[in-house]
C-alpha cells in the first residue's frame, strides 16, 4: 500500500472524505493550518489504527551493526515496528482506507523529513482504496511487527541509539 508516481496517500478509517482541508491537527506541534499525507517511504508508519501507539526504528546511515542486532535483531531485516498487546485485536479488526492524492500540492516538512504538507484543499484522485491485512502489510515489507507488554523500555532503548525512529500516538501508550 504505496503511492504510485505523482502522488501520496492519506491514511483513514473514515471512507468518506471528499476533500481535505487544511487543519490544524490536535495531535501537531504545529500551529499552522495543513493537509497531512506521506510518499512511499513512510506510508509503514501509518499501516495501523489511528490512535494505537506505535514505536518504530530503521537502519540508517550512521546505524551502527551493534545496535541493529540488539535493537532489531539479527536476521530481522532493516526496519522494527512496536505496539502493546492491547492494540494487537485493533490492528486485525481495524477498517483502514488509503486516499491516493496529487503530489503537486504537498511538500515536505520536518527535518530530517517525516511527512508532506499543502496548504490548499485537496481532492483525492479517486475513491479510497480499502487497506487489507496490517499485519500482512508488515511481512510483505520485510518489517518486523513486535508486540510488547509496553513500549517504553524499548522506545527508550530505540532513542538512544544511533537507529533512526519514529513514535507516533506514544501518550496512548501504558504508562
Amino acid at each position: 500500500m504505496r503511492p504510485g508516481p505523482g502522488q501520496v496517500l492519506h491514511f483513514s478509517e473514515d471512507p468518506t472524505i471528499d476533500q481535505f482541508e487544511p487543519h490544524v491537527a490536535r495531535t501537531s506541534s504545529r500551529r499552522e493550518p495543513y493537509v497531512w499525507a506521506v510518499g512511499p517511504d513512510r506510508c509503514p508508519d501509518y499501516w495501523f489504527p489511528r490512535d494505537c501507539p506505535r514505536a518504530m526504528a530503521w537502519k540508517g546511515p550512521r546505524t551502527t551493526e551493534r545496535d541493529a542486532e540488539r535493537i532489531i535483531g539479527a536476521g530481522s531485516g532493516d526496519r522494527v515496528h512496536a505496539i502493546e498487546y492491547g492494540w494487537l485485536k485493533a490492528i486485525m479488526d481495524v477498517r483502514l482506507y488509503a486516499y491516493r492524492l496529487p503530489a503537486e500540492p504537498f511538500r515536505p516538512i520536518g527535518d530530517p523529513p517525516h511527512a508532506v504538507v499543502a496548504e490548499v484543499p485537496v481532492v483525492p484522485l479517486g475513491p479510497p482504496e480499502p487497506v487489507t491485512d496490517l499485519i500482512d502489510l508488515h511481512e510483505e515489507a520485510g518489517i518486523q511487527l513486535r508486540v510488547l507488554d509496553n513500549l517504553w523500555p524499548f522506545w527508550n532503548q530505540v532513542t538512544a541509539s544511533t537507529l533512526e525512529f519514529s513514535g507516533i500516538r506514544l501518550r496512548n501508550a501504558r504508562r
